[in-house]
């Protein structure tokens, strides 16, 4: 007999952008004020694509990839909120709510501080959750790898799923 499932699930996303000079920087769905961007076959949030991923794990789902293929032309562009929102889509057809997420920033830049509210919002208004359930924090590679060169950035996501 298997065990009984737990009323909360806990889901960990990752990813991770090259940035390149002139492209725009959103993160969490805001643009942000940057001399380069994220590179990406949708408007590359970073940001919203590790929570969505977090989403989707937590829920025992497939990937972003699986849903949003970046070989269909067609999602070229395409605006990360609709990839978070197909994810809380998903994980509420299985019965799962966000109860909250938790992001990290790896980057030397852009610096983000001054943004963190309004991504805070953002975030909280594409799921449909308060701003208090969303963390958000930022730290640096302290000059190690391409992250730490300013080359990329990565952002971790962590979220608790539960079933009311």
């Amino acid at each position: 007999m298997a065990p009984p499932v737990p009323p909360f699930r806990v889901g960990l996303g990752y990813d991770i952008h090259p940035l390149e000079a002139g492209r725009p920087c959103i993160l969490g769905g805001v643009l942000i004020p940057s001399e380069v961007g994220p590179v990406g076959h949708s408007d590359a949030d970073v940001l919203l694509h590790a929570v969505a991923d977090a989403i989707l794990g937590g829920a025992s789902l497939r990937d972003i990839g699986h849903y949003f293929p970046n070989s269909d032309n067609a999602l070229k562009g395409l605006d990360s909120a609709k990839i978070l929102q197909k994810a809380v889509a998903e994980a509420k057809a299985l019965g799962w709510w966000v109860g909250n997420v938790d992001i990290v920033l790896i980057a030397e830049r852009p610096k983000v501080l001054a943004h963190v509210p309004a991504i805070r919002a953002k975030v909280a208004e594409i799921i449909g959750i308060e701003p208090a359930q969303v963390g958000v924090k930022a730290t640096t590679n302290e000059g190690m790898d391409s992250i730490g060169q300013g080359k990329a950035l990565a952002v971790q996501a962590v979220c608790l799923l539960f079933k009311p």
